[in-house]
């Protein structure tokens, strides 16, 4: 057969989407820039980073919460949003079921409220097991309440990016949600309220276009694609070779795009640095 339609584990039944390491199940896994074998224990007590090249492999919401947050500090709050087929998309809920099996979330958002390092904050962290972090309407609303409450409260609120973009199969119901996080953004920032915002591998699409380039402090993972289309779409619309590493982290940082590229083995430290500096009378 000479057109062959890739295997794509979001629309099966498969245990993961590619490269996310929520659960490691072998006893080494190669990495996929040195090719070293590294033992899975040892991938996973160092953040899921390369020991030997610091290659950043994909890690799921929970286990980003787990690394940043206080123990036993992390409140969950709307769990009980779930997505639904409101535009009648064909196929919608049969790829939705099968994001819930791969990820074990609801949607591509887990949002609530933690301490970093005795601070108390709103959080959000995209899910990148769930139809490649998309953003759709439960997405969207979720991150808005993040912010709704954190302002009633007047505590920051630091987001994890990782996403392909707006959800198609919710058509301009999921490009609303751009307009309704960048307000509730707004609205926080305009009580005087920090927001820090960790951009990872990749944060593209709407998600870039709205509430994850509006934050006070712009922080990347090393090596991370950041953009609104990707360099192939852009390459084959102007007909040019883009330069080397375009929209990597350390190409926006060099453009004043982003404000520090932060290390994952670094980030509760930075992060609890940030808040302290930052900190407000009565957070």
């Amino acid at each position: 057969m000479i057109f062959r339609k890739p295997k794509n584990a979001l629309e099966g039944h498969g245990k993961h989407a590619p490269g996310v390491s929520d659960i490691v199940e072998d006893e080494t896994i190669p990495c996929v820039k040195c090719k070293k074998t590294i033992l899975a224990d040892q991938l996973k007590e160092a953040a899921f980073v390369c020991p030997y090249c610091r290659h950043h492999f994909k890690m799921n919401a929970r286990q980003r919460i787990h690394m940043i947050s206080d123990p036993g500090t992390f409140v969950e709050f709307d769990k009980d949003l779930v997505p639904t087929n409101i535009l009648g998309f064909p196929g919608y809920e049969e790829k939705l079921e099968a994001a819930k099996l791969q990820s074990s979330e609801s949607d591509a958002v887990v949002s609530g409220e933690c301490e970093i390092e005795g601070n108390k904050i709103g959080i959000f962290v995209m899910e990148p097991a769930f139809m490649m972090g998309s953003m759709g309407s439960v997405a969207g609303e979720k991150i808005t309440r993040t912010f709704e409450r954190a302002l009633k409260q007047n505590i920051p609120v630091i987001g994890y990016a990782v996403s392909g973009g707006a959800r198609m199969q919710e058509g301009v119901v999921s490009l609303m949600q751009m307009a309704k996080t960048s307000g509730a953004v707004k609205r926080h920032s305009e009580a005087g309220n920090l927001y820090i915002c960790v951009l990872t591998d990749p944060t593209t699409g709407g998600v870039t276009a709205s509430f994850a380039m509006q934050a006070d402090i712009i922080l990347s993972e090393p090596n991370a694609l950041i953009g609104f289309a990707g360099p192939r779409v852009i390459e084959q619309t102007i007909r040019k070779r883009l330069p080397h590493g375009f929209q990597k982290a350390e190409f926006q940082l060099e453009h004043g795009f982003i404000d520090q590229i932060v290390s994952r083995l670094r980030q509760r430290a930075y992060l609890g640095s940030l808040l302290k500096i930052h900190a407000r009378r009565g957070y």
